[in-house]
């Protein structure tokens, strides 16, 4: 079962998570991540490193999130969103954004 970026990544963008996956399988767009579901070994080490908790197995990604298992997938597939091997700086305001709930809006999907 892989692992599922859910809604709380959304402009904070943390990448702890990208340091410790054995498998490179984390891809990253303009203001959030993504697990590429096909790479992903299940190995469960990637979510306690997310200081926001938005990491998810796909069977337990809440009811109201359901919808960020096929995001995960699709988006992880994207020229435009690059394989990411080693830790970056989360995004500007993110202590901010991590208090929010409800940003699905703010996720930004191509790089304009």
């Amino acid at each position: 079962m892989p692992y599922v970026v859910t809604e709380s990544c959304i402009q904070c963008k943390y990448t702890d998570c990208v340091a410790v996956c054995p498998m490179d399988c984390f891809h990253a767009g303009p203001n959030f991540l993504v697990i590429d579901p096909d790479e992903c070994i299940d190995c469960s080490i990637c979510v306690p490193e997310c200081p926001v908790g938005a990491i998810y197995p796909a069977a337990e990604v809440p009811a109201d999130q359901q919808d960020f298992i096929a995001l995960n997938a699709q988006l992880s597939r994207r020229a435009d969103w690059p394989r990411l091997t080693k830790v970056q700086p989360p995004l500007p305001d993110h202590a901010h954004w991590a208090q929010v709930k409800d940003k699905r809006d703010a996720l930004v999907i191509a790089l304009d």
